[in-house]
């Protein structure tokens, strides 16, 4: 990511980052009323398709028929727009990452428009990838054209600031992403320099979603009662143990890459991946559709509403899902889906241990996954901290992020070359 140029080489004074201050915050809010509109657009209509639609047909919602019916639909209609749309809706989706070069601005209606469709239709993948890419699109042709002497990595760098921050409802987030990226070198000025209007474009973006549709990742979990020698160990086990199921989802992308690229028709391939993901929904139940982020509160309100080898079931169901998503060309983006798969895993692990702690169990869990599918250490450890709301357990989960970060480093992406091999 070429943010490096965000602000010139060399000590920035005050005025030069006062002057960025201005472009910073429209961007943050820009990309915040982006996410807020595709999201709610999203939101009406998946009550047609899952509730009006269904009840006028006196079809059960989540029946496994109407889910089966439903996905494969999208997935058709979906694929259809695709090729029908400009640029096809960017690249190959199995070849972005979370932030990328920016797409011709002509790409981002139809990324739009496939995005809604895919959120709605109850495809697990979250919005973030799509948003930010058209975000960083939008940003870099609109600020080119206002600002034509700033460095191009300044629009990527503050459009993708302000949909982290925006998604998370938090400017930390977003720097703590960014950090990963920028690092303090020689000549190239102090690091908070840098981070200087990517900060504000996160701010931005969180409070504007904040304040407009106050978003929570408060799983409202219960109290930690303190840390025992034990919990170092289950900490441990339960990290490796989501790396473990994430690295099975990585590992088997390309493969299942390559299959819908076989049918050679992005129709066709949409088409099955949704009667995959209708097939699967009927197995793990309507609560592994969609992105996850509503139907993860449903599941950390009552770890006691299903048995370990249900928890399990959905924990392996909503990464087969993320993974034939992801794979057959539906547009979104992991990191909503992994966390569901990160909260069932640790749920199931309370249930078949239930001296482990549920809000322990769980924010492990979804440590060791989000590590596996994003390789984003900071992004990982931060969106396990903020679900408990617990900073009594942070100590543990940096020591669980240890042994987890061991088995993903060096391994392949979730991400791969155009010509289908995967990046490392």
């Amino acid at each position: 990511m070429a943010t490096d140029s965000a602000v010139s080489a060399g000590p920035a004074p005050a005025r030069r980052l006062l002057l960025l201050l201005v472009p910073a915050l429209a961007v943050g809010v820009l990309s915040a009323l982006v996410l807020l509109g595709v999201s709610l657009l999203a939101e009406q209509l998946q009550d047609v398709l899952w509730e009006t639609l269904p009840d006028a047909l006196s079809v059960g919602r989540y029946s496994s028929l109407w889910m089966i019916v439903m996905l494969t639909s999208i997935g058709l209609v979906t694929g259809l727009a695709v090729r029908s749309v400009p640029g096809r809706a960017g690249p190959d989706p199995a070849t972005m990452g979370l932030v990328d070069p920016p797409l011709p601005p002509g790409v981002v209606p139809g990324l739009l428009l496939v995005t809604v469709l895919a959120l709605a239709g109850g495809v697990s993948l979250g919005p973030e990838n799509p948003i930010t890419a058209a975000n960083i699109a939008l940003a870099y042709w609109v600020g080119r054209r206002f600002v034509p002497g700033a460095p191009d990595g300044l629009w990527l760098g503050l459009a993708a600031a302000g949909t982290i921050g925006a998604l998370f409802g938090t400017p930390v987030a977003a720097a703590l992403i960014l950090t990963e990226t920028l690092t303090a070198t020689p000549g190239k000025g102090a690091l908070w320099d840098r981070l200087f209007g990517p900060l504000a474009a996160g701010a931005a973006g969180a409070l504007t979603m904040v304040l407009a549709a106050h978003p929570s990742f408060d799983l409202s979990l219960p109290d930690y009662p303190g840390t025992h020698w034990g919990d170092l160990l289950s900490a441990i086990v339960i990290a490796s143990a989501g790396a473990v199921l994430g690295l099975a989802a990585v590992y088997a992308f390309p493969h299942v890459h390559r299959a819908f690229r076989a049918l050679g028709h992005p129709v066709l391939a949409m088409t099955a991946g949704g009667l995959l993901l209708g097939l699967l929904g009927a197995l793990g139940g309507h609560l592994t559709l969609f992105k996850g982020l509503d139907e993860v509160k449903v599941l950390a309100a009552d770890p006691g509403g299903w048995s370990a080898a249900e928890f399990g079931g959905m924990a392996v169901v909503k990464t087969a899902a993320l993974l034939i998503a992801a794979a057959c060309g539906f547009r979104g983006g992991r990191i909503f889906p992994a966390v569901f798969c990160g909260v069932a895993l640790g749920l199931c692990a309370h249930a078949l241990v239930d001296g482990i702690p549920v809000t322990l169990a769980v924010t492990c869990g979804v440590l060791g996954i989000l590590l596996a599918v994003t390789r984003q250490g900071w992004l990982s450890l931060f969106t396990a901290a903020v679900l408990a709301s617990d900073m009594s357990l942070l100590p543990l989960l940096c020591v669980a992020t240890l042994p987890a970060w061991l088995l993903v480093t060096g391994r392949p992406l979730m991400q791969l070359h155009k010509d289908g091999t995967p990046l490392r």
